[in-house]
């Protein structure tokens, strides 16, 4: 193992004893990751989340300069009830070369590399900066990003591009789908189960709204936007839970269920919505039309944009050239590449160690060598940030 990977293992260690739980503040993390980063000689700022108790982290090396680039992380890791683990998935244990907790694929491996990759460049002479940006949420649906990325545009700030440490195998990404989530509620006309005419069953309506959404998918699969790079070519629409009724013997009045939409770009939500609306009246018009109370609400409760560079980009080939050019499909789950993008304007790629097959599951792990070969890669990011000017592309 060499230094630099030293460093990083080392890090990650200390990381991942952050049990940073979305439903738990990250701020020991963050001010551990502001404290090693300000000893460095970084410029750190950390600032208010979007929820109370969490906080976001942006630190830049080098000069005060407009063509950097931005490393972009999140603080906060899904839950592990209900797992089974064979160790603490708080305390980094090594086996056979694999690095297993909490977090370690997703995504503080890459985080690791990244506060590594930072102090070493704080020493190294940088012609243009390098930032490290650090959120938190993003596992509840890119949330805790979006105040930061304001103050950042607010301020009108800008670099040459965004690397979002998502696990790739360290393939380059650049695409991935946007989410749309969100509940459908029905409301329906409560009455003793004996006379089910003298009511409306809401349960009813919502098995009608999930055949609805059923048909959206069929329509969108074979008639919507279709990417033959994603695994899964077009969007998706899924119903993930469902609930309603109080007893056997009442007609119920409510049911409601979660719904999300994985969104390539030319599937727009809006018309999408529209038309989950307009099923919505549709099945409550032979209600209505005996006189019984009935109603479908479709509503969002959040959504972020997806990614799609555009070939030939600078960005993305330079990125490419770091990754010894080893490239991935479009990803078919979320990240906070798209609002880098829509935001701030940046050119992004999505690039990290570990896979994601990993994730949110027990025994999450990234290898040692997946480290070392990350730490090379931001090598030839800080690299390209010390040369006399930017390559010819």
């Amino acid at each position: 193992m060499n230094e630099a990977s030293a460093d990083s293992v080392a890090l990650l260690r200390e990381l991942v004893g952050f049990a940073t739980i979305s439903r738990e503040s990250n701020r020991a993390l963050i001010d551990r990751v502001a404290e090693r980063l300000a000893d460095a000689g970084a410029r750190v700022r950390v600032r208010p989340g979007a929820v109370p108790g969490k906080s976001n982290l942006f630190a830049s090396v080098g000069p005060e300069a407009e063509d950097g680039i931005v490393l972009s992380a999140h603080s906060d890791v899904v839950p592990v009830d209900g797992q089974s683990w064979s160790s603490d998935p708080f305390v980094l244990t090594e086996r056979d070369e694999k690095l297993l907790a909490r977090g370690a694929a997703d995504m503080k491996g890459f985080l690791a590399c990244a506060l590594a990759a930072m102090v070493r460049a704080a020493h190294g002479g940088l012609r243009r900066p390098l930032h490290l940006a650090l959120s938190h949420d993003e596992e509840i649906g890119c949330v805790g990003v979006r105040p930061m990325l304001a103050t950042l545009a607010a301020e009108g700030f800008r670099a040459a591009g965004c690397v979002v440490g998502e696990p790739t195998g360290l393939a380059v990404a650049t695409g991935h789908k946007g989410k749309v989530s969100g509940r459908i509620l029905c409301l329906g006309e409560a009455g003793h189960s004996a006379d089910p005419a003298r009511g409306c069953n809401a349960i009813n309506l919502a098995a009608a709204m999930v055949r609805e959404t059923e048909a959206l998918q069929a329509r969108l699969a074979a008639e919507g936007a279709r990417d033959e790079s994603y695994a899964v070519p077009h969007s998706t629409v899924h119903v993930g839970t469902i609930s309603g009724g109080t007893a056997l013997n009442v007609i119920p009045d409510r049911c409601e269920m979660a719904f999300e939409m994985r969104l390539l770009p030319g599937d727009e939500a809006a018309a999408l919505l529209a038309l989950l609306r307009a099923a919505g009246e549709r099945q409550v018009a032979p209600a209505r039309a005996r006189g019984r109370s009935a109603s479908i609400e479709v509503a969002v409760e959040n959504a972020y944009p997806g990614l799609a560079m555009p070939e030939g980009d600078d960005f993305v080939t330079r990125a490419l050239g770091w990754a010894g050019g080893h490239r991935i499909g479009g990803l078919g789950f979320g990240a906070e590449a798209g609002l880098f993008r829509e935001v701030l304007g940046l050119a992004c790629v999505v690039c990290g160690p570990g896979e994601i097959e990993r994730a949110h599951r027990a025994d999450e792990y990234v290898t040692c060598s997946e480290l070392a070969a990350c730490d090379k890669f931001l090598s030839r990011v800080v690299a390209s940030l010390s040369e006399t000017r930017h390559p010819s592309l």
